[in-house]
């Protein structure tokens, strides 16, 4: 699929604001699944400096510096990706996991995706959301997906019923909230039970039925042996693929987060977020 993506962050002060220093991240990636073809960051007034960097987890954050006096900040990302469908998945039994995580995985980290974040703490999120515990011989991909149904029928979508500071604990007691809490508790789950998953920021085809596509959404990466890193999204219950466009992935939201910075000046102003993915449906 081809998607072209506009992305409009924009600060309206009311006062006069000045030497602001933003972390942008909204570069997507490049891989196999995901071509880059190109992209743009604009920033009204004009920066003072940009300057890029890679962080941790491998994703390219720009580091954005206005100096002069604005009452308005706006930063446009543009971006033109070429996505491919998701990879079938072959039978795996859970236990196939000891052994990635005693040896060194070929498909990097996993230690980071299998511990306690700020965001997915330690807890008996499987019996906190009502998921039975599978077995050693289970099938690891088959759980995973039956694991994203569950979570898509249990949950409602409900923008504005939580916030950005709302814990796992919270969203198992309102069982209504965005796709940050979906995977947060998908990725509590999993960690729980010793399934590497890491959460992963991106963009969502404008067009169809999926829900989640007017801002930058949230799924969830896990990892398969033989397989890889594969995405599940339990917003809409599917596998992560040509509409899903990734930015990057790390422990959990603040690892990700799009768009942060500080200010001087400014007092309490309005953030407006604008996101558009066109492109040809996949069939």
């Amino acid at each position: 699929m081809r998607a072209e993506i506009r992305h409009v962050t924009e600060y309206v002060y009311k006062e006069p604001a000045w030497d602001s220093f933003n972390e942008v991240r909204l570069h997507p990636e490049a891989s196999e699944r995901q071509q880059l073809r190109s992209f743009h960051l604009l920033v009204e007034p004009e920066a003072s400096s940009v300057t890029t960097h890679r962080d941790y987890f491998g994703s390219i954050v720009h580091h954005v510096h206005v100096h002069e006096r604005h009452t308005v900040l706006r930063i446009e990302a543009q971006a033109l990706v070429i996505t491919k469908p998701p990879l079938l998945l072959p039978p795996a039994p859970l236990s196939a996991l000891g052994d990635l995580r005693a040896t060194v995985c070929e498909f990097g980290p996993v230690t980071e995706f299998l511990v306690a974040s700020p965001r997915v703490p330690q807890g008996r999120w499987p019996e906190i959301f009502g998921v039975a515990r599978p077995g050693p011989d289970d099938d690891l991909p088959g759980f995973l997906r039956a694991l994203t149904s569950q979570f898509h029928r249990q949950f409602t979508y409900k923008p504005g019923a939580t916030s950005v500071r709302t814990t796992i604990l919270e969203f198992s007691t309102l069982q209504q909230g965005v796709c940050q809490d979906f995977t947060h508790a998908m990725l509590g789950v999993c960690r729980t039970l010793g399934i590497p998953a890491r959460y992963v920021s991106g963009y969502l085809y404008s067009g169809g039925e999926m829900v989640g596509a007017d801002a930058t959404h949230a799924w969830v990466e896990a990892l398969i042996p033989g397989v890889g890193w594969t995405g599940f999204d339990p917003t809409n219950d599917v596998l992560a693929g040509e509409k899903h466009i990734k930015i990057g992935h790390g422990r959990d939201y603040p690892d990700v987060s799009p768009v942060r910075g500080t200010f001087y000046g400014g007092a309490q102003g309005r953030l407006d977020v604008e996101v558009r993915v066109y492109g040809e449906q996949p069939q």
